[in-house]
């Protein structure tokens, strides 16, 4: 069964950091690029990053504030994500997509997310 596992959401200040962990089982990850999307109440899903076995892509308010890294022995990815702002309140989601990152939403694996708060 293919399974990806959000992990690391909270509460936070502007100004604070989180680490999220998306952990994958069920297909093999090394041949998968892994995606970061976002979804903020009425607002449309966005991506926010992307990580592939040759590739690294962030969106532009991303830039900066954000890393993304994957650990393919534990078949997991990780985003850093500092200096965070209000606005970057959402439930963030990963995705599996098989060979490279796309463009846009048609990954073949989601999780549930997890969310992530900014006080202000």
């Amino acid at each position: 069964e293919v399974q990806l596992a959000e992990s690391g959401g909270d509460l936070v200040q502007a100004g604070g950091s989180l680490r999220l962990s998306c952990a994958a089982s069920g297909f093999a990850f090394d041949d998968y690029a892994i995606g970061w999307f976002r979804q903020a109440p009425g607002k449309q899903r966005e991506g926010v990053s992307c990580i592939g076995s040759k590739s690294i892509f962030y969106a532009d308010s991303m830039k900066g504030r954000f890393t993304i890294s994957r650990d393919n022995a534990k078949s997991t990815v990780y985003l850093q994500m500092n200096s965070l702002r209000p606005e970057d309140t959402a439930v963030y989601l990963c995705a599996a997509a098989y060979g490279h990152c796309r463009p846009d939403f048609r990954f073949d694996y989601w999780g549930q997310g997890t969310q992530v708060t900014v006080s202000s």
